[in-house]
């Protein structure tokens, strides 16, 4: 299964309104510990594109280069 960026995100969001509306601690802290897991999923979500276009970036680079050389 795929996640969105944007879906992290807000489900980070949600999840951190669950935490502040929380009465029980320890729904406040299961809460707190889905926020932080979905906005860690967001994190590497993030690092993925930005891997993914410093990559193809860097290929079209390498095949402009080439393509002056040839």
């Amino acid at each position: 299964m795929s996640f969105s960026r944007e879906f992290c995100d807000g489900r980070a969001v949600e999840a951190a309104e669950a935490a502040s509306n929380a009465k029980l601690d320890n729904v406040r802290d299961r809460e707190l510990r889905s926020e932080a897991a979905w906005r860690a999923m967001s994190d590497r979500i993030r690092q993925t594109e930005e891997a993914r276009t410093a990559r193809e970036a860097a290929r079209v680079t390498e095949d402009s280069e080439a393509s002056d050389s040839a």
